[in-house]
This record gives C-alpha cells, sequence and structure tokens, in this order.
C-alpha cells in the first residue's frame, strides 16, 4: 500500500488524472474496491491537488465523473449477468452482507444507491443489485449521479484541506499512520452526513 501512496503522489498533471479516475472507476464497475478502495485514492488525488500537482476543480471534476461512469458500468453488468456475478468467488466469501445491501436496496430504492456511495463495501456493490433488481436507470442514474458529485467533491476536498497535515503527520510518524489519520476524519464526515440524513 505504502508504494502505491508513494507512486500516485509522485505522479502528475494529466497521468495522475488518468490513473486516479482508472482506480475510482475500477472499484464500481470491477469490484476492485474490494482490493484498492477508490476513496483512498480520491484522498490522494487532493493531497496532490494541495501540493499543486493537479488543479482540484479538474481533480474533483475527475473522481466524480469516474464513480458516476463506474456505477453505470456496475449497474449494466448487475443487469445483464447478476446470477453469474454473485457466484464469482470474489461475491460468495461477501453473501451475508450482500443479502443485507439488497435488502436496503429494496426497502429504500433510489435513497440506498445515495448512501451507498459513501460505504466502502457498498459502493462496490449497489451498482450491481440495483441492475439485478431491475431498477429502472433512469431513477439509479439520477441518485447515482447526485452521490456521486457529492462523494467526488467531498473526498477530494478532504484531501486537498488535509494535505498539509498528511504531510506533517508522515514526517512524524510515517505514512501508515497518516493515513489512518486521514480515514478516521473521512469516516467522521461521512457518519455525520449519514446520521444527519437519517435525523430529516
Amino acid at each position: 500500500m505504502n508504494r502505491l501512496v508513494d507512486w500516485i503522489l509522485g505522479l502528475q498533471g494529466v497521468v495522475l488524472y488518468g490513473m486516479v479516475g482508472l482506480l475510482v472507476f475500477a472499484e464500481d464497475a470491477l469490484f476492485v474496491g474490494f482490493v484498492i478502495p477508490g476513496e483512498t485514492v480520491a484522498v490522494l488525488g487532493g493531497v496532490a491537488a494541495s501540493r499543486g500537482h493537479v488543479s482540484l476543480p479538474v481533480m474533483g471534476a475527475v473522481v466524480a465523473g469516474a464513480a458516476i461512469l463506474g456505477d453505470s458500468v456496475g449497474f449494466e453488468l448487475g443487469r445483464r449477468f447478476g446470477p453469474k456475478l454473485l457466484q464469482s468467488r470474489l461475491l460468495r466469501r461477501h453473501t451475508d452482507r450482500i443479502e443485507t445491501a439488497r435488502k436496503k436496496l429494496a426497502r429504500r430504492g433510489g435513497a440506498a444507491v445515495f448512501l451507498g456511495r459513501f460505504v466502502a463495501f457498498l459502493r462496490a456493490t449497489t451498482p450491481a443489485l440495483a441492475g439485478m433488481a431491475g431498477m429502472r436507470y433512469r431513477t439509479f442514474l439520477a441518485f447515482n449521479a447526485a452521490g456521486g458529485l457529492v462523494w467526488g467533491a467531498g473526498v477530494v476536498l478532504l484531501g486537498y484541506l488535509a494535505g498539509n497535515s498528511y504531510a506533517a503527520v508522515e514526517k512524524t510518524f510515517g505514512r501508515a499512520i497518516a493515513l489512518v489519520v486521514l480515514g478516521l476524519v473521512l469516516i467522521a464526515l461521512v457518519g455525520w452526513r449519514v446520521r444527519r440524513h437519517f435525523r430529516h
């Protein structure tokens, strides 16, 4: 993981945009999120923007666009190959969690698509489950786009704002601790948003 972080933060310009966009896209379209969380990569994109390697607005747009497109591909894969996907070795290990996610999707519909964007496991599985469930693509796209825009802008901005703190923590304690600190801040932010949603 440290090598990946070093490598991403060492990139600049178009190459960095492309790599961050590709990994965020792959998280949802190809279930790569079980191995490399797109959220981590998106935060690092924000950190890179704080260091002047890329533009903050462009990075935010790249992450949001890749998230929306990846979810759309995941939706289509679920619609076309749903049962086969569930029987794959990667997903068989998560049968209970997938069933819980499926029930939430059936109960909450579009709201589950929006909120699923903020939880790592659901981010990788909800699009395919929505496709399997026969949700209308127009409905899925509306909630998916809203979630992708909020999530994309939020995580990149978080990385940008934490950029200097990330560098200071990394210098004192090392890269792993710095990532843990960023992760805790991100979890707190997402938890606050979800609690606020349920209150309303």
